[in-house]
């Protein structure tokens, strides 16, 4: 029987990695906020793998710290082992990863969650979104509760009617043997949303006890690492040691004997997977030629024996997975603790949300993470931290947040998936922004602090301190530019050294540091005048210095591109009416409904000649209207 429950401003649907960070914000710009998880035990939980960050990831988790967003801090709590990855290339792509002891992580997120204020936890089911007059006014959960909302976020990860997969056994389940939830999809479908159906998978866990680490590569954590959070208040410390180890022929021929009883090539799976994070299944049938897959032996923890296998996602049958974990090297007598399995789970079709993540056709109904059709920890957190101050902000009466592609990888997340839209698991990769040279992970603070503030998430002080931090960088620079060595003989072999030609004439610190193969630290010896600086000031001088050409030169595209961001389109748009728009053009831009002919104009679909149209059509308005 139904009953009334409560009233709330927001309702947060899951409590994984989008609901945590989409409840906490809205509930700290003061609204009201009640978040349901199937399971409070599944609170933050980590079932694909241990860990946060990663290549173009870590630059997500850098922005979401700049923000005022929760993972970034979570991670420091619980983080065990780091590492700065693409060190050996430009900055553009260093990223930060760090193993993260899985139940701590969860441990801390949950604590988080119930000692915010104005926020209260519950596990329940939701299984419907009650609305009036195309807005929402509440949700329902299975047990009959009625919790009155303005908002509510769906951040229902891999649960929306979720059903695992191995070899032929198929269950309606969540990850990690959770149940599924299994009643908002045909709500959602009568809401008018377009759903689709993805999918992702697991590697087997392995009991630690009977692995053999000495027929694997030692993977060793930064010996100076970083933390995720700017503000950090502890060194981050290095407390485990990861292993590398890999396929070989015999498990390859394994698989390809055992394909017919893969729920991948048989059928039995319907939804779509993850093309940047592929079963071993796949990456066999797709790379025929390659005679071995690296494999990551990552701890879940430091109070447990049970390791993932980092790369060995699966649902072949369990007796193949005992033979595919048995053939490789350090794994011949692996005790298997938890068996590789697939899952599907229904997720939104993103083209149908604003870049706020509101769903365009029931205001005040706003989707993040898997459900919008992503995959990652970290995208999840920051689509949730997104849709959760729009949320509130609408509530509040203020304007929204809208990040966009010049301003963080986030924009670029949140414009690809309403933009473009995708036909599988979207995964943030450094490739995907063509900003990324400014993009970096090392300059988040400088770049959105001052959003975070504005938004009301990070205070002025901290505010002033990132401010502080980027004057002494550009003093730094200064100095360096007017500060002159002449030409000795130990600077000269010192250079000679570095394989870099010798100065006849005085040169300037600046010019050293340009040099390809000189670093601002190497220059120490022979610069009397160094200031005591903290790394991160010392990074920033030497990367604003070495890519000055470069970034100047992105600037200038950033500038064209907030030129055309700035063009607005009105919502009224009627399409149809636009000469010059080719029938496809029109169409996409009708469902689309982009805010301005930035956007228009990336929409797959819509060629420069249509954008020209657009263009054209726009003066015509301004010059009838006087503008």
């Amino acid at each position: 029987m139904d009953y009334p429950a409560g009233e709330y401003d927001v309702a947060v649907i899951g409590a994984g990695h989008a609901g945590i960070e989409a409840a906490l914000a809205a509930a700290r710009l003061g609204c009201r906020t009640i978040c349901f998880t199937i399971n409070l035990d599944a609170v933050g939980n980590m079932p694909c793998n241990p860990a946060i960050g990663g290549t173009a990831k870590g630059h997500l988790v850098r922005e979401l710290s700049a923000l005022g967003g929760e993972m970034p801090k979570a991670a420091d709590r619980a983080c065990i082992q780091y590492r700065m990855l693409n060190r050996g290339k430009g900055p553009a792509v260093w990223s930060l990863r760090a193993q993260a002891d899985r139940r701590l992580y969860q441990q801390v997120m949950k604590g988080t969650l119930e000692s915010q204020e104005g926020l209260r936890l519950l596990q329940a089911q939701v299984v419907d979104i009650l609305t009036k007059d195309g807005a929402v006014t509440g949700v329902k959960t299975s047990g009959g509760g009625i919790y009155k909302c303005k908002a509510a976020i769906i951040c229902t990860g891999t649960y929306l009617m979720g059903r695992t997969i191995v070899g032929d056994r198929q269950e309606e389940s969540g990850p990690d043997g959770m149940h599924a939830s299994t009643g908002l999809t045909p709500r959602l479908k009568g809401l008018g949303l377009t759903l689709r159906r993805f999918k992702t998978g697991t590697p087997p866990r392995v009991n630690r006890n009977s692995v053999d680490f000495s027929k694997m590569e030692v993977q060793l954590g930064d010996p100076d690492p970083e933390p995720f959070s700017f503000d950090a208040e502890a060194v981050p410390e290095n407390k485990a040691v990861c292993y590398l180890t890999y396929t070989n022929e015999r498990t390859h021929e394994i698989i390809r004997k055992n394909l017919h009883r893969s729920p991948l090539f048989n059928g039995v799976i319907d939804g779509i997977g993850p093309r940047y994070c592929p079963s071993i299944e796949t990456k066999i049938v797709t790379f025929p030629d390659k005679k071995r897959h690296q494999l990551f032996i990552e701890p879940m923890g430091l109070d447990t024996d049970e390791l993932y296998v980092q790369g060995l996602s699966s649902s072949l049958p369990e007796d193949v997975q005992v033979d595919m974990v048995h053939s490789i090297a350090g794994l011949e007598n692996a005790v298997i603790q938890r068996f590789a399995y697939a899952i599907e789970y229904d997720c939104v079709d993103p083209t149908e949300l604003y870049a706020t993540l509101e769903a365009k056709k029931v205001r005040g109904l706003y989707g993040a993470g898997q459900f919008n059709g992503s995959s990652g920890y970290e995208e999840a957190a920051v689509q949730g931290f997104v849709a959760g101050v729009n949320a509130a902000l609408k509530i509040l009466g203020r304007q929204p947040l809208i990040l966009d592609r010049a301003s963080s990888y986030i924009g670029t997340l949140i414009d690809d998936l309403v933009t473009k839209g995708t036909n599988e698991p979207y995964r943030m990769m450094t490739s995907r922004s063509e900003y990324r040279l400014y993009l970096r992970q090392d300059n988040a603070d400088i770049r959105l602090t001052k959003i975070g503030r504005d938004i009301g998430l990070i205070s002025q002080a901290r505010y002033e301190k990132v401010l502080q931090k980027y004057d002494a960088v550009h003093r730094e620079m200064e100095r360096l530019e007017s500060t002159f060595l002449p030409p000795c003989g130990q600077l000269n072999a010192f250079l000679a050294s570095k394989g870099q030609p010798e100065i006849k004439s005085g040169v300037s610190l600046a010019s050293l540091v340009r040099r390809p193969q000189l670093s601002y630290d190497d220059l120490s010896p022979f610069d009397s005048e160094r200031p005591s600086l903290p790394r991160a000031i010392r990074e920033e001088v030497e990367i604003e210095l070495k890519y000055a050409g470069y970034i100047e030169k992105q600037m200038r595209q950033i500038r064209e591109f907030n030129r055309m961001e700035q063009r607005r389109l009105p919502d009224d748009i009627d399409y149809s009416s636009i000469q010059g728009l080719r029938l496809e053009a029109r169409q996409k831009l009708s469902q689309i409904r982009p805010g301005n002919l930035g956007q228009a104009s990336r929409i797959s679909g819509v060629s420069p000649a249509d954008t020209a149209a657009l263009m054209i059509w726009l003066q015509h308005k301004s010059e009838n209207s006087g503008g």
